[in-house]
C-alpha cells in the first residue's frame, strides 16, 4: 500500500534538534536545501520549495524513561505533484527511521 502525503502535514518525531539537524541533509538526498530561520528549512524540489517547521516539544516520560519530542510541520509548494511529494516523502522518511522497525 503506497502512503498518501497532502501538501501540508504535521508529526511528531522522537528526537532533538540537534539530531534533527545531523539527518537533514542526508534525508534530503541530493536536493539543495537551506536553513531559512531558526526552526525553518526550505527544500527546493522540481515542483516548488518544501518548507519544514520545527519545535520543540516537553519530553514524553514513561516511568523513569525520557524521550526527546519535535512538532515537525512540513508544507509542499501547492503546485507540487502528487506523486513527487511521495516520492520524495517515501525516501525522507525511511531516512528519518531510526531503530524500531
Amino acid at each position: 500500500m503506497q502512503a498518501h502525503y497532502a501538501a501540508e502535514f504535521s508529526r511528531e518525531q522522537g528526537c532533538t534538534e540537534a539530531e534533527w539537524l545531523g539527518w537533514l541533509p542526508g534525508a534530503v538526498r541530493d536536493q539543495a536545501w537551506r536553513l531559512s530561520a531558526p526552526g525553518q528549512a526550505t527544500v527546493d524540489l522540481p515542483g516548488g520549495p518544501l518548507t519544514i517547521d520545527w519545535q520543540t516539544l516537553p519530553p514524553r516520560q514513561i516511568a523513569l524513561i525520557r524521550m526527546p519530542r519535535m512538532q515537525i510541520h512540513y508544507r509542499f509548494a501547492p503546485a507540487t505533484p502528487e506523486a513527487d511529494r511521495e516520492a520524495f516523502m517515501r525516501y525522507f522518511d525511511l531516512y528519518m527511521q531510526r531503530g524500531g522497525g
